[in-house]
């Protein structure tokens, strides 16, 4: 480990120390700074742009509860009160976002269904603030689905019902403000901010409080929304995430005559086309950094609310991304690193990366990372040789450790990276990007290089390592290189000869993958990211030793 990298991780540790200190007394003494917001009342329910799902909503009626690719069968028992299937079960479960599937049933039996639901939950974990029920990115999640779906909670309730639904509402809301200052840097602290504020927005609070949650707010949105629109983690998923709470959000503040925070409408403005870059031209996101498949219904349900039209830049600077393209066809480059040594607990080590989509489909990706695995899983989908780049003796550019008191976090990887970005006087694109992931335990640099020509219809790349000075190497490297191009699970394989490799989509579109010297192998390989879960999948792999490899694809027409 480099002497400035352990310098890092020792600061970390003691951040972490001082944060969890401070975050102590605050919860001993609530009164230390905190100007509590009580609730007395919901005014207003924003809305819930997520799609609905009858079949979810039939299914919890019936006693059983379909969530994080698991079920529940609790008939009519309290679902609190049994042993849950998965830590991300539990999340989805607390966390009370499906009471948004109750409104494609708003029948009495439905809304008092979920009213004893969430009484129950209530009763068994309102008044303990302890256990995963308690997690602020939970209590933050449940704060907004409350709110969100209060008219299907509360439709025809009883006096007595109500009054615990408020209080335990303003209990979760005066917790979350105990807290919110001492959270990790990151997305769980912007979703605190965005619950608290919708929270002041949606009851009678005072104008004093809404205008000092949103000021709050604004300093949160300014600090993780990076000046091209991607967040701080460089995860392309999380802006998608964030619009889903900050387009209601907006909306209850202009319904209801308040004045916006400052700094909201530009936020979102700038998160669009950030989106938009990491479209693929079948309408997919990209899988970086912690990204999975997104519905298709969802992604939609945020993109209709763009107000900034326009075609996608062709680069992220501040996120660290490329976009090529000509024609139907679409490269997606990742040529960053992670923002803080905290913020590296969700990057993947994914540097060099690229994904290729054209006209309907997604050729080469990544695999994503699975949206319901447990942590074994999550972790092998970080590494290395779980992207479309290139890796050393099976070894990921970027180290892992396994530590429960900072977390998964990247302990080494790319330090430098140098990119250059040329457009050739024929009309194509060309990208070069080298990196030093490998440099510490192998003395190598990786650099690859794409072109793309004018009518998307011809890639060429080159993979190649270089000694620390930039200088080709001129022997054989301590350990093979491997470059893998990981293929959607959609795409069929028929290989034309040993250097040669035809990918066929569903709908006929094909391009040939050839190299010009060696072989190319095809491996089994499994896409994390699925919708329906971790598939099966193939993936091409070029083993080399010497310099450099070059790799051409070519679109049928």
């Amino acid at each position: 480990m480099r002497i400035n990298d352990r310098r890092k991780l020792i600061g970390l540790y003691l951040d972490e120390t001082w944060r969890r200190a401070r975050q102590a007394v605050a919860l001993t003494v609530p009164s230390m700074g905190v100007r509590g917001l009580r609730i007395t009342r919901v005014v207003v329910a924003p809305t819930d742009l997520r799609a609905v799902d009858t079949f979810v909503a039939e299914e919890i009626l019936d006693g059983r509860y379909p969530l994080a690719g698991r079920v529940l069968d609790a008939g009519r028992e309290s679902p609190f009160s049994l042993e849950l299937p998965s830590r991300q079960f539990a999340i989805r479960l607390h966390g009370f976002g499906w009471l948004r599937h109750i409104r494609a049933d708003k029948t009495p039996a439905a809304c008092d269904n979920a009213r004893w639901i969430v009484d129950q939950w209530i009763g068994l974990h309102g008044s303990r603030a302890t256990g995963i029920a308690w997690d602020p990115e939970v209590v933050s999640r449940r704060i907004i689905s409350w709110l969100s779906h209060s008219p299907v909670v509360l439709q025809e309730a009883e006096a007595g019902f109500y009054r615990r639904f408020i209080g335990s509402l303003s209990q979760q809301v005066r917790y979350l403000q105990r807290r919110v200052d001492h959270l990790p840097e990151g997305l769980p602290r912007l979703l605190a901010r965005i619950a608290l504020a919708m929270a002041s927005v949606s009851t009678e609070a005072r104008q004093s409080v809404v205008r000092r949650m949103g000021r709050q707010l604004d300093r949160e949105l300014e600090r993780q929304i990076l000046p091209d629109g991607t967040h701080l983690s460089r995860n392309p998923q999380a802006c998608v995430d964030l619009l889903f709470d900050l387009l209601p959000l907006r909306q209850t503040y202009i319904n209801l005559g308040h004045d916006l925070p400052q700094r909201l409408i530009s936020v979102i403005d700038r998160m669009y086309p950030a989106v938009r870059f990491f479209r693929h031209t079948a309408g997919d996101l990209a899988l970086f950094n912690g990204a999975s498949s997104t519905l298709a219904t969802d992604l939609m349900s945020v993109l209709r609310y763009d107000e900034t039209a326009g075609q996608p830049f062709k680069a992220l600077p501040h996120g660290g991304y490329h976009r090529l393209s000509g024609g139907d066809t679409v490269l997606l480059v990742d040529t960053g690193k992670p923002h803080s040594l905290r913020l590296s607990n969700t990057a993947h080590a994914g540097c060099l990366s690229f994904e290729l989509s054209s006209g309907r489909n997604r050729f080469i990706i990544n695999s994503g990372l699975p949206r319901f695995a447990g942590e074994k899983l999550r972790q092998l989908a970080r590494t290395t040789a779980a992207h479309s780049t290139v890796s050393i003796g099976d070894v990921s550019s970027a180290r892992m450790i396994q530590s429960d008191y900072l977390g998964p976090i990247l302990t080494t990887g790319p330090s430098v990276i140098d990119v250059d970005r040329q457009s050739g006087p024929d009309g194509s694109d060309r990208l070069s990007a080298r990196h030093d992931g490998y440099a510490e335990r192998f003395g190598l640099l990786h650099e690859r290089e794409i072109r793309i020509n004018q009518p998307g219809t011809k890639i060429a790349g080159r993979d190649r390592l270089l000694h620390t000075d930039g200088q080709p190497i001129a022997d054989q490297p301590a350990a093979e290189a491997i470059a893998r191009f990981h293929l959607h699970p959609s795409i069929e394989l028929e290989r034309l000869d040993p250097r040669k490799v035809k990918l066929v989509a569903p709908d006929g579109e094909s391009w040939d993958f050839s190299i010009p010297v060696g072989e190319l192998t095809i491996e089994e390989d499994v896409f994390f990211a699925d919708v329906s879960g971790i598939r099966p999948s193939r993936q091409i792999e070029i083993r080399f030793a010497g310099p450099e490899i070059r790799w051409f694809l070519a679109h049928h027409a």
